[in-house]
């Protein structure tokens, strides 16, 4: 494991996250009782962009979040970055420091204001571009996802822990598939058809979409995004990939290569898979290109 900066110590770091991941909780959890209750939800939303709202609920953890870690390790030698931060112009985009927390309050916006429970909060502690430790918040499911950067376990607020439960299959027509349901696109669509899976599970929020790995619900998701498009950002991707490959599963792109987290515009393009079992994931990942070049359906991709 890589050592933690200078003054952290492993073990009272994770006490301070849970402590703050479940007061995140009880913020998703008021404001997504009153989105379900409410015929008027435009109180609750405080922007006007249909295609990447944000909620007060995002801003109210990504203040929570950032304000508990400022105050309670003030001088050590990280940096945060969040989604938030980012789409106000907060951010500064030349981050220095070689751990970084990637910080997204609230993944599965669109779900959260359609009142579904698929919805996390994602808190990553990148080192040199490389998610080390991660947390996937799932409050509708008293669930909070830990990797310390060698093992994964879930919690409830009991503090009783479980451990994962990843599937072993390794033919793509024995494995169940967890996709999108709010950002989908026809070459997506068709290329699962092509796949043939065994079972499809539509699920909102890369974080959600990942714990259904761990539990052992699907075995594989499948991102993809166009030229010109929109596409996933580090936010979306660093805490759920600490969690997985902690776990024993794998995240990369198509070509088995890590994903990279230095990119200036943070966006993760192309096409991501995640699967439960990195013994057979580059089989999957090259199994996957064969029907995509067989059936031209991804053109773009080099």
């Amino acid at each position: 494991m890589v050592n933690l900066p200078c003054g952290v110590d492993i073990n009272n770091l994770i006490d301070d996250l849970r402590i703050f991941s479940w007061e995140a909780a009880d913020i998703l959890l008021y404001y997504s009782d009153i989105i379900k209750n409410s015929e008027n939800n435009t109180n609750i939303i405080s922007n006007e962009n249909e295609t990447d709202p944000v909620t007060v609920a995002d801003l109210k953890v990504n203040n929570l979040i950032i304000r508990r870690m400022q105050a309670k390790y003030k001088n050590i030698d990280w940096e945060i970055l969040s989604e938030e931060n980012v789409k106000e112009g907060k951010n500064n985009l030349f981050l220095k420091s070689d751990w970084l927390w990637v910080l997204d309050p609230l993944d599965g916006t669109k779900d959260f204001i359609q009142g579904t429970e698929d919805y996390a909060m994602h808190l990553a502690l990148n080192y040199k571009g490389n998610p080390h430790l991660g947390i996937v918040l799932i409050p509708c499911k008293d669930e909070l996802w830990f990797s310390n950067g060698d093992i994964t376990w879930c919690e409830g607020r009991n503090r009783l822990s479980k451990a994962p439960k990843l599937s072993k299959f390794s033919s793509l027509n024995q494995m169940t598939l967890v996709t999108t349901k709010n950002h989908n696109n026809k070459t997506l669509k068709d290329l699962i058809e092509k796949i043939e899976f065994k079972k499809r599970i539509i699920m909102g929020s890369i974080g959600c979409k990942i714990a259904s790995i761990l539990r052992g619900e699907s075995d594989i998701y499948i991102s993809l995004s166009l030229p010109g498009k929109s596409a996933p950002k580090d936010w979306d991707f660093a805490a759920p990939e600490a969690i997985l490959i902690s776990a024993g599963g794998a995240i990369t792109n198509i070509a088995n290569q890590c994903l990279n987290y230095k990119n200036n515009n943070f966006e993760q393009r192309g096409i991501i898979i995640a699967s439960s079992n990195n013994q057979t994931h580059e089989l999957l990942c090259n199994q996957i290109n064969e029907i995509i070049t067989e059936n031209n359906l991804y053109p773009f991709f080099s």
